[in-house]
């Protein structure tokens, strides 16, 4: 379990350092809007709270990524 953790947290907490680096230096997080609210957190808890929203999403696919490896081939259909 360690080792899927491991394989699966390691590389989706470095993309998620990467596309929040590539997301914020496109948005400035005072301009952000959900809805018809400005978001009124400082820019630090905006920060954080995107971080940790792309690393679950990274972590997501780097989980799919992980099944879709490992799963056996069906070999049950001729073509």
């Amino acid at each position: 379990m360690a080792r899927l953790m491991m394989v699966v947290l390691w590389p989706s907490f470095l993309v998620a350092i990467v596309a929040e680096g590539f997301f914020f230096s496109i948005f400035d997080p005072h301009e952000l809007v959900f809805g018809t609210a400005h978001v009124a957190l400082p820019p630090l808890a905006i920060y954080t709270v995107g971080f940790f929203c792309f690393w679950v999403f990274c972590a997501l696919a780097s989980m799919l990524t992980w099944y879709m490896g490992t799963v056996p081939d069906d070999r049950r259909i001729p073509f």
